[in-house]
């Protein structure tokens, strides 16, 4: 993603509007903002935000589409050391503006619908979805830079690092196969 602007990006717009216009919103989103997004994760650093580009445009069908780029740095909770771990969440996403279930039906499947008012939508609210929607489920560090890795080569060896043993020997089933020719 280009780098945003240093402006935050609206709250509130409308939506239809911007795309009648194909207008193109850059700005950050503090991340401190988002309630539902900062209970979620670990952390995440003073004054950090959540960097957003939004194009707003009418497809060839007439509908209203929103394509969006979101970028945020977060500390996640690694699920094998328990730790804290630094990453950066993004997302690209295309929503279809909709302001009924009825509508959103219609849309193809390549479409998720956002679900808006006639003239005004929360654009932090949208950011916020996706940002939860891209937050893994078991965030773990790389398998090499993970503080528990001494720890889980005790249980999990890596198999990267050598063949698995053949064994050379007498095929089990050949008894089976001696029992299949004895006469009882």
């Amino acid at each position: 993603m280009s780098n945003a602007s240093s402006t935050e990006l609206p709250k509130i717009v409308d939506p239809y509007k911007l795309a009648e216009q194909n207008n193109v919103l850059e700005g950050k989103i503090p991340l401190s903002s988002l309630s539902r997004f900062r209970d979620a994760v670990l952390g995440f650093d003073d004054n950090a935000a959540c960097r957003v580009k939004l194009s707003f445009y009418k497809d060839s069908q007439r509908r209203r589409i929103v394509a969006g780029e979101l970028e945020a740095p977060v500390n996640l909770e690694c699920q094998r050391c328990m730790g804290p771990m630094k990453t950066v969440l993004g997302s690209r996403f295309i929503l279809g503006l909709v302001t009924s279930d009825e509508q959103a039906q219609r849309l193809p499947r390549d479409l998720e619908p956002f679900l808006t008012d006639d003239f005004s939508t929360d654009l932090w609210s949208m950011v916020e979805d996706e940002l939860l929607l891209v937050l893994a489920p078991y965030p773990l560090h790389e398998r090499g830079e993970c503080p528990a890795s001494e720890d889980l080569e005790a249980y999990e060896p890596d198999s990267s690092s050598s063949e698995p043993e053949k064994k050379t020997g007498d095929n089990p089933f050949s008894v089976l196969a001696g029992l299949k020719n004895t006469k009882h």
